[in-house]
């Protein structure tokens, strides 16, 4: 018995190490640190982001210490942006930001991470399809919006900063006809406190923005539903003193039909005669040319698009 369990044992032994032997070792090449710079430079001057990544990987695992290794840190945030890694691109940015906060061009981390979110709010879907992004999910453009602003606020003299700065404001009038938005859902269902503090955030955080009226309206309403005459009436005198012409319909028709609670408001009657301004992206960039018949076929996913500049 004590034999065959030995013999047992090394018939085990010998098949899970025999699957190696005839296994073929590839040995990976000792590419020097600049050579593998060199041609991750080279994949990205050609587009071809994913062997960049790879390089610049490579490059950093291997010389964490070397003299190309922050650099190659920072060209990773940059090739995961043009390679449609948002995830990505960002956790990169932040490890970046935490390893060299005084880096020459920390400034360029911070525009990435932004943009990325930035363009990571905006899906294709939203281009070609009549969506209002005003009434989407803000998480994106809220983080686009920090990063710009950190990037601004610290770097205020950045190459980056201009633009940083135009996209803020789109971003702005965004999240303030999201408020917007949400507090008009308030009042629909009767959630008048929280509908009135959604418009005195606007009024008080995003006084610049297109969506103020609507806030004031919102407010108006608002309180005037509560009972709160006084406050309803400043309102109305904000509003009429700045946007004399601004006409606004009540939302709140009362309490709903059994009907309407049942089809959950699908065949009532209730219409925003006041929607809310949507802002226009970058309203400084020239209009885009009328598209071919090609580009409207294929979703202008060959069409040319602008690529921000890399930091050197």
């Amino acid at each position: 018995m004590r034999i065959s369990k030995l013999a047992a044992i090394t018939l085990f032994c010998f098949v899970t190490t025999a699957c190696s032997w005839f296994e073929d070792v590839q040995e990976v090449p000792d590419v020097p640190e600049q050579q593998l710079y060199k041609d991750a430079m080279t994949a990205m001057n050609d587009s071809n982001f994913e062997v960049a990544i790879e390089k610049l990987q490579t490059l950093e695992a291997r010389f964490p210490f070397g003299r190309f290794s922050e650099q190659a840190q920072l060209e990773l945030i940059y090739a995961y942006f043009n390679n449609y890694e948002p995830e990505a691109a960002r956790a990169a940015a932040d490890r970046f930001i935490r390893l060299h906060p005084n880096h020459d061009n920390i400034d360029y981390a911070y525009y990435l991470k932004g943009l990325t979110a930035f363009e990571q709010d905006i899906s294709w879907i939203t281009q070609y399809l009549p969506i209002d992004e005003t009434m989407r999910d803000p998480g994106a453009a809220l983080d686009s919006f920090e990063s710009f602003n950190t990037l601004v606020t610290r770097y205020p003299n950045s190459q980056y900063a201009p633009d940083s700065q135009k996209r803020m404001v789109y971003l702005k009038n965004r999240l303030a006809a999201y408020e917007v938005h949400v507090g008009r859902y308030y009042i629909k269902r009767e959630a008048f406190v929280a509908a009135a503090n959604r418009g005195r955030y606007v009024i008080e955080n995003m006084q610049e923005t297109p969506a103020v009226p609507d806030a004031l309206a919102l407010m108006i309403e608002a309180y005037t539903l509560l009972g709160q005459q006084d406050l309803a009436a400043d309102a109305q005198s904000v509003l009429n003193q700045n946007f004399p012409d601004y006409v606004y319909q009540p939302l709140y028709r009362g309490e709903k039909t059994l009907f309407d609670a049942a089809t959950f408001d699908l065949f009532s009657d209730t219409q925003e005669n006041a929607p809310v301004v949507t802002p226009v992206r970058m309203s400084e960039k020239a209009p885009e040319p009328e598209r071919s018949i090609f580009s409207t076929l294929t979703f202008g996913v060959f069409d040319d698009e602008e690529e921000p500049e890399k930091a050197e």
